[in-house]
């Protein structure tokens, strides 16, 4: 171990930066969220710091050269400049007096290095490669911040309110530290971050005086969309509710990728749905998942894209609200949204779409149950879900109803991954186009002019290496 990691209390304790410039302006802005006196010398301030001074009167500028007089009584010091021998001096004068110094991206003159900082107060984590990579210490905080709620501080102080009465009513100290896990884990806590913080509070304060126990038989359900297939575009609510989940109900359209990222000893039940081939109907998945939830499982309803746009989750959070069973629901990034952007096709410009519409491509009696003349409409964007099997006949119905047979159109095969495939064509020529392609679902076609413009606009290519016409093989 390099650094012994610990945390310094600052308020109101006289802390020196030497440099004014944007480097030292956000470690002046660190300085001042942990409450500090700052004094600031530097023969130019830069207007970042300026500004930070005009709003906070504990900081102090002297527009000056550092000189070693200017230590006394110093906290803590921070050399921010762009000249070696400053820093250098800035260095040897703080070791002289034993006060601790950080010189910016110079760890052999630091007795301290400032970390990446996750700010959840009165929560706090620190995260440092010892000075060596910055920006990885960074990336690693980011990965840090997806896990941790924004709400979880003010989390931390209710667990604080209620701290002694738990100690007064929940004996030995092992059961307090259990209550506080299913606390901190459970459905209190999804309630605290879910916005319904009265009611948190209520239901704490009630387990506390009545019956722990009754949080072991308390379960949720977790209607979560999990995007179009690339893990990046998940929520961090949605990963973070992914890896606490006892359970994880998933549909055929959710990654291998991000089927990875739930909880490793989370059961896994898959549900999925094809054409002609349910393994399981929706009424027996709606059952399911209220069966989980009442044997106190914390279940995950993990599904492609949304929950709420061709994914029948109204109907699966029905029957959980008729069986009075807790539930918060997740949005995703819709199919139609990720894969357009991901092909470089806007739904909506204004040379071009005015208005978007969702469909589903579904036959029935071998015919698609649209509004066709309305569909085929000038001026706006169509995307059909699910279209794959009725291309044909939806392509010969626009035309049929009004619209231009060099109208253009697009498929993209399994966008945002490193699968996708995006086809272009005409409502006259796709279908044909198509044939001996091998395309499998899942697929998104997208109608109007907007797709004129995937040729200059596309951006993203998927590995040479991935980029193949195989099946998505969900985990089962």
């Amino acid at each position: 171990m390099d650094y012994f990691p610990l945390f310094i209390n600052l308020k109101n304790k006289h802390c020196l930066v030497v440099g004014a410039g944007e480097i030292a302006a956000r470690k002046i802005e660190l300085l001042a969220k942990a409450g500090a006196k700052i004094a600031v010398i530097a023969p130019e301030i830069s207007a970042s710091v300026m500004q930070l001074a005009a709003n906070n009167s504990d900081i102090e500028i002297s527009i000056k050269k550092f000189s070693t007089d200017d230590i006394s009584q110093q906290r803590l010091i921070i050399s921010a400049t762009n000249q070696a021998d400053i820093n250098a001096l800035v260095a040897a004068t703080a070791d002289a007096h034993n006060i601790p110094v950080n010189v910016v991206d110079k760890p052999a003159l630091c007795s301290f290095i400032v970390p990446a900082i996750i700010d959840r107060s009165p929560a706090l984590a620190a995260v440092s490669s010892g000075g060596t990579s910055p920006v990885l210490a960074r990336l690693l905080r980011a990965k840090l911040e997806s896990l941790i709620p924004p709400a979880f501080g003010r989390m931390a102080k209710l667990a604080e309110k209620y701290r002694a009465l738990v100690k007064e009513n929940i004996n030995p100290p092992a059961q307090r530290r259990i209550f506080w896990e299913k606390v901190l884990q459970g459905s209190i806590a999804e309630l605290f971050y879910s916005g319904k913080e009265a009611e948190a509070e209520s239901r704490l304060k009630d387990a506390i005086l009545n019956s722990p126990k009754q949080l072991d038989n308390s379960g949720e359900v977790y209607l979560v969309g999990a995007g179009p297939g690339d893990p990046d575009l998940l929520t961090f609510r949605a990963l973070r509710l992914m890896q606490q989940a006892d359970v994880v109900v998933y549909d055929r359209l959710v990654s291998t990728e991000i089927l990875q990222l739930v909880r490793r000893d989370a059961e896994k039940i898959y549900v999925g749905k094809q054409r002609d081939n349910h393994s399981l109907p929706q009424e027996s998945i709606n059952e399911l998942l209220a069966r989980l939830a009442k044997e106190g499982k914390r279940v995950v309803r993990l599904k492609g894209g949304d929950p709420f746009i061709f994914g029948r989750g109204g109907e699966e959070i029905e029957t959980l609200a008729e069986q009075n069973i807790n539930f918060q629901v997740v949005p995703g990034i819709t199919a139609a949204s990720g894969c357009a952007t991901y092909a470089g096709i806007p739904l909506t410009h204004r040379d071009h779409a005015q208005s978007c519409t969702f469909v589903t491509g579904h036959l029935k009696n071998n015919r698609a149950n649209l509004n066709w003349q309305q569909l085929a409409a000038p001026g706006q964007t169509i995307v059909i879900y699910m279209g794959l099997v009725g291309l044909g006949i939806i392509c010969q119905s626009l035309i049929q109803h009004g619209a231009v047979a060099d109208l253009p159109i697009a498929l993209i095969q399994q966008g945002t991954t490193q699968r996708q495939r995006v086809i272009t064509g005409t409502l006259s020529n796709l279908p044909d186009k198509l044939k001996n392609q091998g395309i499998h679902p899942p697929t998104l076609f997208i109608i109007g002019t907007v797709v004129s413009l995937h040729d200059a606009l596309k951006w993203f290519h998927a590995d040479d290496m991935h980029n193949t016409t195989e099946d998505f093989i969900p985990q089962q």
